[in-house]
């Protein structure tokens, strides 16, 4: 059976459910005030969807690592089913389940007038532009918009100042009703990631390979992105570090004795700028809202010259435009 197919059986009979659930008090989930994690309820909500949702002998299954809570009383997760990935979503409380969601504010986003406003946002040009890029070490999103800076980072390396930030968040773990070991550096949870402590711990690793080995970190960020997870990166990054004759130990080193300082740096630029979600890209100051390839990447950035240097007629591959999401 094709993909759409399958899905759009499953919504109908989710929404005959949902439209049940208004009489009968919810799909039964029962997980308000219970504390449970969102790999429960994604757990939950799919052993529904296969007692009541699926016939045929398709089963779902939960994505491994995709569960996560967006801030909005709901949790999303991946679905699995008979080999294809799904997002869906259920509410916080345990009653509704939705197959998929409208992200409003991200549509209005992108309507005409929205883009001839973001457009209008004009880049003070200075001699030696500061470029930031802040993102969560494994936000889709982010390491879309990483993949696309990559070449232009590489290329104006020597002209601009592009530097790789992190977003991270307080008191996530009591958010998430999860412990701070989870999330977070910190049983204060000062120190937090969306995606899990493993996210947080490859943030703080890519902040001191920055700073003691720079010309090495855009390269060393595509590679972690390639080839590892939140759930291997602990037991990948050392021969990824080592192949690129990166310094193992002093990197670890700075892990554990420089953590809080380089995230302290990281709070207080995202408090100054009103950073939130991942990726958001700033140029001189200014939030930039093109699309994400590394031509519109270098062309935004070279535009923020007082003069251009001669590397920005160099053409880079516009490649696939990234979807224009946002981790927060």
């Amino acid at each position: 059976m094709k993909k759409e197919n399958i899905w759009l059986i499953v919504s109908i009979v989710l929404f005959i459910g949902l439209v049940a659930s208004m009489f009968t008090g919810g799909f039964g989930i029962k997980i308000s005030g219970s504390g449970d994690s969102p790999v429960e309820v994604a757990d939950k909500a799919v052993k529904f969807i296969n007692d009541y949702g699926l016939g045929g002998g398709a089963t779902a299954s939960v994505v491994p690592g995709s569960s996560e809570y967006l801030k909005s009383d709901l949790y999303k997760f991946g679905l699995n089913i008979g080999g294809q990935e799904y997002t869906s979503y259920v509410s916080r409380d345990g009653k509704l389940l939705f197959p998929s969601v409208i992200d409003m504010g991200e549509m209005s986003k992108s309507s005409p007038e929205a883009t001839a406003e973001n457009e209008s946002v004009e880049i003070p040009q200075t001699e030696k532009p500061e470029v930031r890029l802040f993102v969560m070490a494994y936000c889709p999103y982010g390491n879309q918009a990483e993949a696309a800076m990559i070449p232009a980072a590489n290329l104006l390396k020597d002209k601009a100042d592009i530097s790789l930030n992190s977003v991270i968040y307080s008191d996530y773990a009591t958010n998430m009703g999860g412990e701070a070991k989870d999330w977070c550096l910190d049983e204060e949870q000062k120190y937090c990631s969306m995606h899990g402590i493993n996210e947080l711990n490859e943030d703080i690793r890519e902040l001191c390979v920055a700073k003691y080995e720079p010309e090495k970190l855009w390269d060393f960020v595509g590679k972690i992105n390639d080839e590892t997870t939140t759930q291997d990166v602990e037991t990948k990054w050392e021969d990824i570090a080592k192949e690129m004759k990166i310094d193992v130990n002093k990197i670890k080193d700075c892990q554990k004795n420089e953590a809080e300082s380089l995230l302290d740096e990281q709070v207080a630029l995202n408090e100054e700028y009103g950073i939130s979600g991942s990726p958001t890209l700033l140029i001189n100051g200014v939030r930039y809202q093109g699309d994400r390839t590394a031509e519109a990447y270098k062309t935004a950035i070279c535009q923020a010259f007082t003069e251009m240097p001669e590397e920005c007629k160099t053409t880079l591959d516009e490649g696939t435009v990234a979807a224009q999401g946002t981790c927060n």
